[in-house]
This record gives structure tokens, sequence and C-alpha cells, in this order.
């Protein structure tokens, strides 16, 4: 029998992103974006961040929590030294309280290999558009938060104004944006799956690549987002908990058995 590599529509491999969540230093989960309900998992986020690349991630998905909480970068050290230990190996995108030309400036210049933005995006389309024409849309990703149908700011805080996700993605694309990372809040670090129909919405808007987040808690959820049409997935506490091995999932979807 032999391997077929998989690869997406546009001959793009799909990619699983390790999520490194980090808060007070430390790395943790949090359910359903709550920060009261965050476990920890590690108090050294390089040596989780190497082990994952070690696994063979090629992407790291790092967070800066208490940036996101507060509106401005927190945790640059610790993300200058994940990014010395590993940058080498495997990109890393930082994601967490960006939300200036500066702090998306000093991130990317510190060695990260792309940007998430997220609750400036959906107050300010320009700024992104200015960010992708300056750094390339390859450099740039939008967090799509989706809680009831809408793209929320903030989106750990219940009750944040939100606009109907498919309107936001169609308006971020046409200025330029070609990444976006779809949370499902509800399924987030529950382990329940993700939300495929949501997912299968969102890929047949034809507006970008598409990466799931949320609910994802086995090899199999990783293959249906990928059915669905997603260019990769970014999980975390199913790997945390070892109901997924990582070394495991990026063989099953790298490769088809035929």
């Amino acid at each position: 029998m032999l391997k077929r590599y998989h690869a997406n529509a546009d001959g793009a491999t799909f990619e699983i992103l390790p999520a490194i969540d980090l808060l007070g230093g430390e790395v943790v989960r949090l359910r359903r974006g709550a920060f009261d309900q965050a476990t920890t998992f590690s108090s050294d986020p390089v040596a989780v961040a190497q082990e994952f690349v070690e696994a063979g991630a090629r992407w790291l998905h790092v967070v800066d929590l208490d940036g996101a909480r507060v509106g401005e970068p927190k945790q640059a050290d610790v993300l200058e030294r994940i990014v010395g230990a590993v940058g080498d190996r495997a990109r890393v995108e930082i994601a967490g309280g960006l939300r200036s030309k500066e702090s998306v400036a000093k991130g990317l210049t510190g060695g990260a290999s792309r940007v998430v933005l997220g609750t400036v995006a959906l107050r300010d389309p320009t700024l992104v558009g200015e960010l992708v024409e300056r750094y390339g849309p390859d450099a740039v990703a939008i967090a799509i938060d989706i809680r009831d149908g809408l793209a929320v700011g903030e989106g750990w805080r219940e009750g944040a104004p939100g606009r109907r996700a498919e309107d936001v993605i169609v308006e971020l694309a046409s200025v330029g944006a070609r990444w976006f990372e779809v949370t499902a809040i509800e399924r987030d670090g529950l382990l329940e799956g993700p939300d495929l129909p949501l997912l299968r919405r969102i890929v047949a808007l034809d507006a970008g690549q598409i990466i799931a987040s949320g609910g994802i808690s086995s090899i199999d959820d990783l293959e249906a987002v990928r059915d669905a049409g997603s260019a990769g997935a970014i999980v975390g506490r199913a790997i945390y908990e070892g109901r997924i091995d990582l070394i495991e999932a990026i063989s099953a979807l790298a490769f088809d058995r035929e």
C-alpha cells in the first residue's frame, strides 16, 4: 500500500498548529475563552514549544492572553524566547493584544512569521488592509471568534457585541486578508467536537484560507475539519490531555493510505 500526499484544493498542506496559550508566563488552556476557567499545563513554555516541534509541528500558535485582556502585548519576552528556541525549525504565529501598527511591527521583527489580529480587525478593517499591504497576506491572519453566529471582539467576554461572521470575513477579504482562524467559542476547550456546519459555511464563502479552532478532540475531528475544506487546525487541550498524539496526528493528516 502506497501513501498519497494529501493537500488542500490549492495545493497547500493541511497544518496542525499546537497552541501555547500564555497567562502569567505559564501555559494554560481556557474553557469557552473564560479567564476564570483556566487550567495550567506547564510553567515552561519554551520546553513545550520544543516538544511540539520535535514531534513534527511546522507551525506553533502562541497566544499572549494577558495581552489580549489589556489590549497590548505583555509577554513579548516569552514569545521571543520561544522564537529563539524553535524558529530555525518551525514557524511561530503570535496573537494577543496586537492592536496597533507598532505592536505588529515588533512581533514580526521579533521573529514571528505571522501575527493574528482579533478585536482590532473587527473595529478597523482599513488597518488590516494597510498591514497586509506592508507585510504581505501570509504574514497577517484574522481571528474570527464566533458566538451564536456572530464574530465578536474580546471573545472571552460574555455580551461582547458582534457582527455576522460571514459579513466580517467577506469585508476583511476585500482589503486583502487571506488567512482566517475561526473559533467556535461555545466549543473552545470543551473537547466536544468541531462545529462542522459552521466551518462548511465559512469555507463556502471562498474568501480565503480557513484554520479551524474549538472542540477538536481526536484525529477523526482533525480529518473532519480538513475534509470540510479547512487549511489547518489549532489544537490545544486535546494534546495536553493526551487525547491526541501529535506525532500520530501529523502523520495521519499528512498522508492518506491507499
